[in-house]
């Protein structure tokens, strides 16, 4: 593990930018962005489309290591290039930002309340490529649709398995059960959630990782885990909040940071001038970072 990537992200102000859209999600993200699905005709086309708005976020000048920590690539993302360079290269070499993967494959059908990973058979596989790609860390996503602590505890399971896989295979992983912000019983899970967590953490003390978690209903819920050496850093997702609200609830939670999609991207569109462009994606950049260094 590089010591100085590693310091960068364990005290380094700012936030992590996702832009980890991928499959299903990705016609959305495109759509938001100002481009109908009447603009490509197959998935190379969308990917294509959705790589050249990526690039154009990294690529501008409020787009700094400043106020931004690292970003969460897709695997695609990872493959291409910007201006001559591998994805991470770039984010790396030329921008200080830290490059991480997402690395699941989607998500199961619901049972016992959550959706867990589906299976990964080729994850050694994209790990290698990863390093070999010079990417810091990766992150898994499941949901979390009731405070089912059966559910719950397959959830932490299945991360915290996939997770020492990816520490030992030289990456630090993000671990994020996100759980759905709907839900009436988002509270009792959240407290499920922190005890499994606690739990999972005794049991794989010898790797290090990350958490991306829920905003949670009850402030500072998660500032014990940060004291805890295993614990890198504990992002919070935006899970479907607006940036105002993400941001609000951010600012009240001590020592979380952000790793916003939607809350970053939000009022961004294809058809914006540079300058426009730019504007609004300094603003977004401006208040996540107040949120996440308060």
């Amino acid at each position: 593990m590089n010591d100085k990537r590693l310091n960068r992200m364990r005290t380094g102000k700012g936030f992590i930018a996702a832009l980890d859209q991928s499959g299903g999600s990705t016609p959305k993200a495109l759509k938001a962005y100002g481009i109908d699905e009447s603009a490509y005709k197959n998935d190379e086309e969308m990917f294509y489309l959705v790589h050249e708005m990526r690039t154009r976020i990294i690529t501008s000048p409020e787009f700094t290591s400043d106020n931004i920590l690292g970003a969460i690539l897709f695997e695609q993302t990872m493959a291409r290039y910007i201006d001559g360079r591998y994805t991470g290269d770039y984010l790396w070499d030329v921008k200080g930002i830290l490059p991480f993967l997402k690395i699941d494959q989607g998500l199961a059908d619901l049972n016992m309340g959550v959706q867990l990973m589906k299976e990964m058979p080729l994850l050694d596989t994209l790990l290698a490529r990863a390093v070999e790609r010079n990417i810091f860390g990766t992150k898994m996503r499941s949901v979390i649709k009731e405070a089912n602590k059966e559910g719950i505890r397959a959830v932490v399971d299945q991360q915290f398995e996939i997770a020492k896989r990816v520490y030992e295979a030289g990456l630090i992983p993000i671990v994020e059960p996100e759980i759905d912000i709907n839900i009436p019983d988002k509270q009792e899970a959240e407290a499920i959630l922190k005890d499994e967590l606690v739990r999972a953490l005794g049991e794989y003390s010898d790797i290090l990782v990350m958490f991306k978690l829920t905003l949670p209903n009850e402030e500072n819920l998660y500032e014990d885990l940060l004291k805890n050496e295993q614990v890198v850093r504990i992002v919070a997702l935006s899970g479907g909040y607006s940036r105002e609200v993400a941001n609000h609830k951010l600012a009240s939670n001590r020592g979380l940071i952000a790793s916003f999609s939607r809350a970053l991207v939000e009022g961004l569109n294809a058809n914006q001038s540079e300058e426009e462009f730019n504007e609004m994606l300094g603003h977004s950049i401006d208040d996540i970072a107040k949120a996440s260094n308060k």
